[in-house]
């Protein structure tokens, strides 16, 4: 589930930096929320191995 998670943040944020700009708030800030994301699955890979992402 994180995976699509990250997925859909990611295409969101390429539709947002094509219509609004790369540096605009709204990029920025979902841009911010897939960081989140990351940072979330790669804690939980290093604390407890693949398996505690789903």
């Amino acid at each position: 589930m994180k995976y699509q998670e990250i997925e859909w943040k990611r295409r969101q944020m390429f539709l947002l930096a094509e219509k609004y700009g790369m540096t605009s708030e709204r990029t920025i800030r979902c841009s911010q929320e897939l960081d989140l994301l990351l940072n979330d699955i790669q804690h939980r890979l290093s604390a407890n191995g693949p398996s505690s992402i789903r």
